[in-house]
């Protein structure tokens, strides 16, 4: 009688053990960091800068490799600070990004779109570029060059500013039932925030810039 109770609960605790290991988002998710912020006023309008650093996640890395598109989104806002009153918007940019590996070229592809995007017939008129590497691919995904937030006339070179960057992993754009077996799974969060006060100053002098923010 003993032992079939020792066996029972030996197996119980092993079962539970399992259970443990299996358990979907237990892995620690790769930071991600937006750094080597750059803001810069030119006559034509704001200019925004940044390097984003993430590691993809292996179960990310294995749907592209499957051949299931991600789509990244990166939003810019720009309030003016307003001490009699909350801060006023002035100005908000948005832009996704398409990373996809094509297995018959063995190739990786880049979209990058003004705007949030909601269906691949949004991407027509976008920015492609094709890549030997997914290294190649990553880092013109988290490489921000000379992006226009704003227009010169939305700003007041005398005026101070709040920045609000977002950069995110949108999940609403994975295939349907795709989003229910990764939703609140760690492994896909692939998010990073920045808020920072500055001052646009023209592009010849020093402009407002951050090391890394998480």
């Amino acid at each position: 009688m003993k032992n079939t109770v020792l066996h029972s609960v030996t197996r119980w605790l092993l079962g539970l053990c399992l259970c443990v290991l299996w358990l979907p988002g237990q892995s620690v998710a790769a930071s991600t960091e937006i750094s080597q912020l750059r803001v810069e006023r030119a006559e034509d309008g704001v200019y925004l800068s940044a390097l984003v650093r993430f590691e993809l996640p292996s179960v990310v890395e294995d749907a592209l490799l499957k051949g299931i598109p991600v789509f990244f989104v990166v939003e810019a806002d720009l309030y003016r600070e307003r001490w009699y009153w909350a801060d006023k918007q002035v100005a908000s940019a948005a832009r996704t990004l398409r990373l996809a590996y094509q297995p018959l070229t063995r190739r990786w592809r880049v979209n990058i779109a003004s705007g949030l995007i909601t269906s691949s017939a949004g991407l027509r008129a976008s920015l492609n570029q094709n890549y030997e590497t997914m290294d190649e691919a990553l880092a013109a995904i988290q490489r921000v060059a000379r992006w226009k937030i704003a227009e010169a006339a939305d700003v007041d070179p005398e005026a101070e500013y709040k920045l609000d960057l977002n950069f995110r992993l949108d999940l609403s754009q994975l295939p349907r039932p795709f989003q229910i077996g990764v939703s609140g799974q760690r492994d896909w969060t692939i998010s990073a925030q920045l808020k920072e006060r500055l001052k646009l100053v023209p592009v010849a002098a020093p402009v407002s810039s951050t090391e890394s923010v998480k």
